[in-house]
């Protein structure tokens, strides 16, 4: 795959997203589709994830994440194009952060 051809998304999930298997559904879904990234829960109770990948695959993870796993309920799933990493080799589960707009992140 081409750098050209990789995209890259920043997805804010927000709902009952925490202690229901988030991460680990968005880890597994991800990997399945070939998708390179990071999931993380943060403290205001919103799940954060980083995704790059061909379009294609970007759109179905796009699509899981406004549903989520069973057990989960995603009230709003904001997504934003961002710059791609070619840095990153897997998608994996980041530690939980604080508020979105602390300087301390």
């Amino acid at each position: 795959m081409a750098d050209s051809e990789i995209e890259a998304l920043h997805f804010a999930v927000r709902g009952r997203v925490q202690g229901v298997g988030f991460r680990y559904a968005m880890i597994n879904e991800a990997r399945r589709l070939g998708v390179t990234g990071w999931v993380r829960n943060r403290r205001d109770g919103s799940v954060e994830a980083f995704a790059c990948g061909v379009p294609a695959a970007l759109d179905a993870l796009v699509a899981w994440a406004e549903r989520g796993p069973a057990g989960a309920r995603v009230d709003e799933c904001l997504i934003a194009p961002i710059a791609a990493d070619s840095a990153l080799h897997d998608f994996s589960q980041r530690p939980t952060v604080g508020d979105p707009l602390s300087k301390t992140d």
